[in-house]
């Protein structure tokens, strides 16, 4: 397991040295063990790639594999050793992870878990952190909140324009017409991003409809109403991701930081086991 969880780990951070920085290992040591397997297989699993290594064909076949396997082995210690656990676990997350990535993970922690009941909290990430600080959840997920004391950052996640496909976007960049945007309602990490992006850019814009939740932005762009500003996590299969070519400014720059937090309490062992499997599944974040 600990040779499978080092080549997931050399994919991921594309190179052997930081699969070692983030095991304890040399850098020899890591590429002696993805040579042993690479003996194994019979096939190269690694070729360089500009300054770092991409998976070869067989690299691909392996680590779809090492990633099944790895989230067996990792549901299966976490069920025996959570067997005892009970009580309730209060857990918040913002909406761009609550309709596609979660269900998924807390299946996981649930199945692992039958005695603990789960709370799931959906909201913004000021009132998620608020409700940590008051004691009224346990764990929660928030964005740009990597300041504090208790966060440990997971996943950084660049910022891409969303929308219809470009022939459902009645939009005429070249006659001056201004952008119609579909955002959430102030304040707004992704609404301070995309405003700042398009006046920096000179393209003219306006909000054609507020929604409060991910789900009502998808369905606005979804009709063709205007585009939006997210990261990529659940953004619906039949949107699309825009970009220059469509006459928007490019969106890439600071990424936006997802991290876990505690509100630095000693966490009950069953909301221990939560922080745990959500710090992993982060693995599976696309764009991070």
């Amino acid at each position: 397991m600990d040779v499978l969880r080092t080549l997931v780990l050399a994919d991921q951070l594309g190179g052997f040295g930081r699969a070692a920085e983030r095991v304890g290992r040399s850098q020899s040591a890591v590429s002696q063990q993805i040579r042993k397997i690479e003996d194994q297989v019979g096939e190269p699993l690694f070729a360089k790639q500009g300054r770092g290594l991409a998976p070869t064909p067989a690299g691909e076949i392996l680590l779809a594999y090492a990633r099944r396997i790895l989230d067996l082995n990792d549901e299966a210690l976490i069920a025996v050793r959570g067997t005892a656990a009970q009580g309730q676990v209060r857990f918040g997350l913002p909406p761009d992870l609550a309709e596609t990535w979660l269900p998924d993970v807390l299946g996981r922690f649930n199945r692992a878990h039958p005695g603990v009941r789960l709370e799931t909290i959906v909201d913004r990430n000021r009132a998620l952190i608020d409700r940590l600080d008051r004691g009224e959840l346990d764990v929660a997920l928030a964005m740009n909140q990597i300041d504090r004391a208790d966060a440990r950052p997971l996943a950084a996640l660049k910022a891409i324009w969303i929308g219809p496909s470009p022939r459902r976007l009645h939009w005429d960049p070249a006659g001056g017409e201004p952008l119609p945007l579909v955002l959430t309602e102030a304040p707004c990490f992704f609404r301070q991003r995309a405003l700042a992006l398009l006046e920096a850019a000179g393209v003219p814009w306006r909000i054609v409809m507020t929604s409060a939740s991910a789900r009502g932005l998808w369905a606005a762009v979804e009709a063709g109403l205007g585009v939006t500003l997210r990261i990529p996590v659940g953004v619906p299969a039949d949107l699309h991701v825009l970009g220059i070519e469509e006459g928007l400014p490019d969106p890439s720059g600071e990424p936006f930081v997802l991290s876990i937090h505690d509100g630095g309490r000693v966490l009950e062992p069953a909301a221990r086991q939560l922080y745990d499997i959500l710090a992993a599944a982060m693995t599976d974040i696309p764009g991070g």
